[in-house]
């Protein structure tokens, strides 16, 4: 006798509701502006995409849907600086990830073209509070151009925040981690190898926008040294990757002799050269939090303390997950960081006014003020604690839902 079991499995995470847009009333709650304090039994009012009105005692439009807040607290939208998200839906197959273009130098690669809004990671991320991020390409030495967007949106245009940079990962020198099996000499050689590689294509962009500027922009079709020459002329910025300890002052020194208007991301061993980034004043984008110590010689919460100890250096520190698929973990990254050495209320800078500025958009995101994007989510308590709840969430005005709804059928 034969047995036979079928079995039918379904998950499918689906929006519960479409989002909706008009004038909103959130009233009798507190507020965490990030820049102006907190606020109590206040109120905020939305209109046309923006923050129309903010504080206690604001008369509430009659045109204005209310809801009610009491004992709630109002936050604005988190920002990760760095992620592939819409780029990548399954990390383990390579069909569903589209940020890593062939080849070494790719920079007119343009991530905003290659978001997919209609990525179920999308939905799952905001409702943990997260309403931008950075979308990044990798791999290679400059492997194409990182876009900011918000987490709503029909097309990736309608998603763009308003911030590009080109991606560069800085030649990485010495030993690769314990399996690394190379003589100390070809360490040497293949590190020397690297940076020439590196200085060799930036002299290439060099001759191009003198040739550029002296054929008045009609030099040869070359979309990657085109796409380079604006962070040559410090017009565009470059967004470097660098970690270890000795390539972050080589990168230091580059950027300097170049002149390159930069942001440095990663960083894990930042904390190893604090007052040197400080020093060179280039803000810092590290991370994830939640990560284990660079060397074995190193305390098992080095990695938790690394943004603390930049920030008491003076460095400008945001915070970002490096993920696609758990950036909704980028608070407890955060929280992390507020555990082991940085405050709360830096941390939560971190994710919120610090990005914006890093990135030149505070005037948009990054706090609640009035005139500002209406990105911004209601929760239960503090959005660094896993029992927390987000109850409503805001993005360039619209109401989102704030929950998704997983069918399982077997």
């Amino acid at each position: 006798m034969l047995l036979f079991v079928q079995s039918i499995f379904v998950l499918q995470a689906q929006q519960v509701e479409k989002s909706t847009f008009g004038v909103f009333a959130l009233t009798n709650a507190t507020i965490e502006t990030v820049t102006k304090g907190k606020l109590e039994n206040a109120t905020v009012i939305i209109r046309n995409g923006k923050i129309e009105a903010v504080g206690t005692n604001v008369p509430i439009p009659a045109d204005a849907q209310v809801i009610d807040c009491k004992g709630l607290t109002i936050y604005p939208g988190m920002v990760d600086s760095g992620t592939h998200l819409g780029l990548q839906e399954i990390e383990s197959i390579s069909v569903t990830q589209d940020y890593d273009e062939m080849g070494e130098l790719t920079p007119e690669m343009q991530a905003l073209t290659a978001i997919n809004p209609n990525s179920v990671l999308i939905p799952v991320t905001r409702v943990s509070g997260v309403t931008s991020v950075i979308a990044s390409p990798s791999g290679g030495l400059f492997p194409g151009t990182a876009a900011l967007i918000n987490l709503e949106g029909y097309t990736p245009e309608q998603m763009y925040a308003g911030f590009k940079a080109i991606v560069m990962n800085f030649p990485s020198t010495g030993r690769r981690g314990r399996y690394d099996r190379r003589t100390d000499e070809d360490v040497k050689k293949d590190s020397d190898k690297a940076i020439k590689k590196l200085n060799e294509t930036w002299d290439r962009v060099k001759t191009y926008a003198a040739i550029d500027s002296s054929t008045n922009g009609k030099a040869d079709y070359n979309p990657q040294l085109a796409a380079l020459v604006p962070v040559y002329r410090g017009k565009a910025t470059a967004m470097i990757e660098v970690n270890k300890e000795s390539d972050i002052l080589s990168a230091l020194k580059w950027i300097k002799e170049n002149k390159i208007k930069a942001i440095l991301t990663g960083v894990d061993e930042g904390w190893r050269v604090a007052d040197s980034i400080a020093l060179a004043g280039i803000p810092v984008i590290t991370g994830p939090v939640i990560s284990q110590p660079t060397r074995e010689s190193d305390r098992y919460d080095q990695g938790y303390k690394n943004a603390g100890l930049m920030h008491k250096a003076g460095v400008k520190v945001a915070i970002r997950t490096d993920d696609a698929e758990n950036v909704r973990n980028l608070p407890f990254n955060a929280g992390f960081a507020a555990a082991y050495g940085m405050s709360k209320e830096d941390a939560m800078k971190a994710v919120t006014i610090v990005p914006a500025e890093i990135f030149g958009v505070a005037d948009k995101i990054g706090s609640i003020e009035v005139g500002k994007d209406a990105n911004i989510f209601v929760s239960t308590g503090d959005p660094f604690e896993p029992a927390t709840q987000i109850k409503q969430l805001f993005i360039s005005g619209w109401h989102v839902p704030a929950r998704v709804e997983t069918d399982v059928v077997v």
